[in-house]
């Protein structure tokens, strides 16, 4: 997954953004085998990652420098406690988005969402679009 050492916020700090060249990006991950051919190939990755909240993205680009691979991650939390001693934090809300750039120009698009505690890992779906994920 993108972003897979994502981290968990431990101060307030400003939002790191690295380059990659290269591979380093698993950007192939969740791509269903048959659109793989019909993709445009990213070769350079920069990578932002924020540290206040669990949060990530990654932006891939093609030979002449154009968005062709996308992915951001985030997860919301929030305190609970059984007897308003003990607090823990759930999961609110998180979503994983990664995208692809067709060579005919639309993007195809991968969403997971998970909304609330009930611990599900939510439910992955595809659809396309125009324009990149944002």
């Amino acid at each position: 997954m993108t972003c897979a050492d994502m981290p968990v916020p431990s101060h307030a700090s400003a939002g790191l953004r690295k380059r990659q060249v290269g591979a380093p990006v698993n950007w192939q991950q969740d791509l269903p085998e048959g659109w793989r051919p019909s993709v445009v190939e990213a070769l350079d990755f920069t990578e932002f990652r924020e540290y206040e909240m669990p949060a990530c993205r990654t932006l891939g680009h093609d030979e002449e420098g154009e968005l062709c691979f996308y992915a951001h991650r985030f997860t919301l939390t929030e305190s609970r406690s059984d007897d308003d001693e003990d607090f823990y934090e759930i999961v609110a809300y998180s979503e994983t988005v990664r995208g692809w750039r067709l060579r005919d120009g639309r993007w195809l698009i991968y969403r997971i969402v998970q909304n609330g505690d009930d611990g599900a890992s939510g439910h992955g779906f595809y659809s396309f679009s125009e324009q990149a994920p944002r």
